[in-house]
């Protein structure tokens, strides 16, 4: 579960991702583990951070993988299992504030 975290973290940084956190749900949910949000620059970088995501998940082994939002890329939802990731556009991401649902358990990279 933290390989997979871990690894989703650094696919995020290597890809030049924006403003990354992480989120332990552990306890407070049922849903995930781990939340990821992730900031891209423009639809075109959030889709492709997405899809390179995925791609890396994939190779780690991790075969159940549900992505939602690839096609408009202005906040795609990728749930590998024990972590979700948020990839959101700037003005997206300002918008649904994900991380004031959550603010008492984000920890910052």
């Amino acid at each position: 579960m933290y390989k997979t975290l871990d690894n989703i973290l650094t696919q995020l940084e290597d890809n030049k991702a924006l403003d990354i956190i992480s989120i332990d749900l552990k306890g407070k949910s049922d849903i995930a583990d781990f939340l990821v949000i992730a900031t891209g620059t423009s639809n075109r970088h959030v889709g492709s951070l997405s899809e390179n995501l995925i791609s890396e998940l994939k190779k780690d082994g991790i075969k159940d993988i549900k992505a939602e939002g690839i096609n408009k890329s202005d906040w795609v939802l990728i749930d590998s299992g024990d972590v979700i990731v948020h990839i959101f556009r700037k003005e997206v991401r300002e918008f649904y504030n994900l991380e004031k649902l959550w603010q008492t358990n984000i920890d910052t990279n």
